[in-house]
């Protein structure tokens, strides 16, 4: 993979897609799981929305290792690395729950006989709304530490009349 793209590192361009579609996704699974008409509705794009951010991740988990390699060690660079690390999981779980949400959705609308997908369709809203905020948080306290690894010395007397 690319470590540069136009001289500038790869790591935070394809975070943006990561940064747009994880709370893109995490907004449209609460909504999808909670609201049976939203679910109706917009099932197939919250799991579309959260294919491409679960394909994001690793994405931008590598270029993270390339940029990590360039830039002096740190123990604020350690700390994001390791959050950024607990992300795929997370985003897959979330994956698998609106999956989840989806194909019991579908298997009760052409079964004759469902007793059982009233309880499915519950579990899978659980595991939707429980991955959802644990990516939804996980993502914002990586970003934390990635803006702090970087911005870090901006403004404090250390960093005073340097250029970012």
């Amino acid at each position: 993979m690319l470590s540069t793209v136009f001289g500038l590192p790869t790591h935070p361009l394809v975070v943006h897609f990561v940064v747009f579609f994880i709370p893109v996704t995490v907004l449209t699974a609460l909504v999808v799981s909670l609201w049976p008409e939203a679910r109706r509705r917009f099932a197939l794009w919250a799991l579309g929305a959260a294919t491409i951010a679960v394909l994001a991740v690793p994405l931008a988990t590598e270029t993270g290792e390339h940029l990590e390699a360039r830039v002096p060690h740190s123990k604020l660079v350690e700390e994001h690395a390791e959050l950024a690390d607990a992300l795929l999981p997370l985003m897959a779980a979330l994956w698998v729950g609106l999956a989840l949400v989806v194909a019991v959705r579908w298997y009760a609308g052409r079964a004759t006989e469902a007793r059982w997908t009233g309880f499915a369709m519950a579990g899978a809203i659980v595991i939707t709304v429980v991955a959802s905020l644990a990516t939804g948080v996980q993502v914002v306290r990586i970003g934390h530490s990635g803006s702090k690894a970087v911005w870090h010395e901006v403004g404090s007397e250390s960093g005073a009349g340097q250029a970012p």
